[in-house]
């Protein structure tokens, strides 16, 4: 039993100094927010980012935590960011797809003048 007792003891070392690092950089970002004025611009990868990360925070700790947005607008970006995954935009655009082989075999096509010829 003397092994239970020692990793338990690292384990809440580890522990207590994760939780140490994280309240620092929470007040890190909170003081660098406060420096920024106006409204902070997102890119959508950097939405995507915060949206998973939130969503595996989950809504309360992510109320404790978020500042760059209220934890409703990140976990509406992590929605968002699912929603788009599964829309199969992605399957219409892949070179295999029904409707890219339909534009190759020149069915509809139109000449310059923006006239529809049918193209055997």
């Amino acid at each position: 039993m003397e092994w239970a007792r020692m990793l338990a003891y690292i384990t809440g070392t580890v522990d207590q100094q994760l939780l140490l690092r994280n309240e620092y950089l929470v007040a890190e970002d909170r003081i660098l927010k406060a420096q920024l004025h106006g409204r902070l611009r997102l890119s959508d990868a950097e939405r995507a980012r915060l949206g998973e990360i939130g969503f595996r925070l989950g809504r309360k700790a992510l109320s404790e935590v978020a500042t760059a947005a209220l934890p409703e607008t990140i976990l509406a970006w992590y929605r968002r960011l699912v929603a788009r995954k599964f829309d199969g935009s992605r399957a219409a655009s892949t070179p295999g797809s029904a409707v890219n082989r339909q534009r190759g075999r020149g069915i509809d096509c139109a000449d310059g003048e923006g006239q529809l010829v049918l193209g055997l």
